[in-house]
């Protein structure tokens, strides 16, 4: 989230005074059987390090590829299941949107939930956003309706690694990824058994302080066209996002409830996908607010509302969310089409930085939906 940010813009000059612009990152059991890792990527997966691996084994798939306007796009995605157990259900967790989205914030609460020993064996994939992450950064347009198409597609395409013939896909997602599932599931493109909203967000870091008029919708459009410009645009993005300063003073700031939890590997991993061929695109997008799948709290409210009696609905809050956020998590507390309203510990990131307290919240919730009834 943005907190402070001055904008100045002429027909001959463009200024930015970013105070606390670093803020725009927001939104951005007994275990008994070995777990299986599977990594499919078209970079080197050396480089995308997986926590723990002394207790898992990895290895490389083909790079799923999504095709988008006859773009061959490469998908980054994990998998994680228990050895030799069958028959299992599917979880697909899905990043936050933010400027250094990745599989990682989820890697640990899949492990957890995987070798828990119950009536269901759960297999989960973690996927990369386009754009973000592992996966490709190819220089699109990119906005909220590509990235539900690009969703859509991942679950429903025949080749798509959680599609499934039992229709049993359960859907977890942080930030802006838990709303656009809820907003796909809303208009019957997805058809997920379940959907668990962590930390849910749908304004981007500007738009959520400074509003949507017309006058800031305009300032937003010359940024936006500014970051994505090929020689000022990386000066801008480097200065604002591309640095371990701005990236560490971020999460200690808002994303991360308790800025000791925030350590130089975090910081560092961050920073690396910052620095990828195309890294800027799809943050000039969710700063600027194109990736916001509503324009407001009524609509947002709306897409849950659209979900009563047809699924389970979760909706996690977080106690130190920063303030703005923490309003439109709250307002989902009794709201029609939330089945079960909790709260844990963390900020933005509570996934990965309480990994166990919301694994365990998650995993209560699949076991009175998929366990406990008779």
């Amino acid at each position: 989230m943005a907190s402070s940010a001055i904008y100045q813009f002429s027909s001959s000059s463009f200024a930015l005074s970013c105070k606390t612009f670093r803020h725009s990152l927001s939104q951005a059991s007994c275990f008994s059987k070995p777990l299986t890792v599977k990594a499919s990527t078209s970079l080197d997966y050396s480089k995308a390090s997986v926590a723990d691996r002394s207790s898992s084994t990895a290895s490389k798939t083909h790079n799923w590829q999504w095709r988008f306007n006859a773009n061959p796009i490469g998908i980054y995605y994990e998998e994680y299941e228990k050895e030799n157990t069958v028959p299992t259900k599917n979880i697909l967790m899905i990043p936050t949107i933010s400027d250094v989205s990745t599989v990682e914030e989820w890697r640990l609460v899949a492990k957890d939930i995987v070798q828990r020993d119950g009536k269901v064996n759960w297999r989960v994939t973690i996927v990369d956003w386009p754009g973000l992450g592992y996966s490709d950064r190819v220089k699109l347009d990119y906005n909220a309706d590509v990235m539900e198409k690009f969703l859509v597609d991942f679950i429903n395409a025949p080749d798509s690694p959680v599609n499934s013939s039992e229709n049993d896909l359960v859907v977890f997602g942080g930030g802006h990824a838990s709303t656009i599932t809820v907003r796909a599931a809303k208009k019957g493109l997805v058809k997920p058994t379940a959907i668990a909203a962590v930390a849910p967000t749908w304004a981007g870091p500007l738009p959520i302080v400074f509003g949507r008029d017309s006058n800031m919708e305009t300032r937003y459009g010359l940024l936006r066209g500014t970051l994505r410009a090929p020689a000022v645009g990386w000066m801008m993005y480097n200065m604002l996002v591309s640095n371990e300063k701005a990236i560490q003073s971020q999460y200690k700031s808002h994303v991360y409830a308790d800025p000791e939890n925030v350590t130089p590997s975090i910081v560092e991993s961050r920073y690396a996908l910052t620095k990828q061929k195309g890294a800027r695109y799809v943050p000039a997008a969710f700063l600027t607010g194109l990736l916001d799948p509503v324009k407001s709290r009524e609509e947002f409210l709306e897409l849950f509302a659209g979900l009563e009696g047809r699924i389970p609905v979760l909706a996690m809050s977080t106690a130190g969310a920063p303030k703005r956020s923490k309003a439109e998590m709250e307002a989902l507390r009794e709201a029609k089409g939330v089945s079960k309203f909790v709260e844990v510990p963390g900020a933005l990131l509570p996934q990965e930085e309480y990994p166990n307290i919301v694994a365990e919240e998650l995993y209560r919730f699949l076991q009175e939906n998929f366990e406990l009834k008779p």
